[in-house]
């Protein structure tokens, strides 16, 4: 590669022009390659598609509502209950078909043991859908 122009003077000077075949064989090689690829992403089989209109059936999962007081005392769907009952009622959930959603609602001053013991025994029953049901408004 030179670096020096084509005069025969004795004092050659560094070229100040930058080259630009090969800046012009990259782009003509993307050019084609665009040309050439750009039919093929639009290419499709137009077909003309029967119409009918029906509501899509959409069954909603029913949902356990399950509130936890400060004392630790556990509410299913507003009834008491006990906890030695709680696995037993997760395992009957969870064989619904579609499973239910388990809502916790816990109260401000509630152990953190007493929420974690009630999530426990969802999992270990199967229950895959937990969430916690909070309060929206600000202080």
């Amino acid at each position: 590669m030179a670096f020096g122009g084509f005069s025969k003077s004795t004092d050659p000077a560094p070229m100040a022009e930058i080259n630009m075949i090969p800046l012009i064989d990259v782009m003509l090689v993307l050019l084609v390659i665009f040309i050439i690829t750009a039919p093929l992403l639009t290419h499709s089989v137009k077909i003309d598609l029967p119409r009918a209109s029906s509501n899509p059936n959409q069954t909603r999962p029913d949902h356990i509502s399950l509130a936890i007081d400060a004392g630790g005392q556990v509410f299913w769907n507003g009834e008491p209950l006990a906890k030695s009952t709680l696995p037993a009622r997760f395992e009957q959930a969870a064989t619904i078909n579609p499973q239910p959603e388990l809502h916790i609602r816990a109260d401000r001053t509630t152990h953190y043991q007493n929420v974690a013991e009630v999530m426990s025994m969802a999992a270990r029953a199967g229950l895959a859908r937990i969430g916690f049901i909070t309060d929206p408004s600000q202080p």
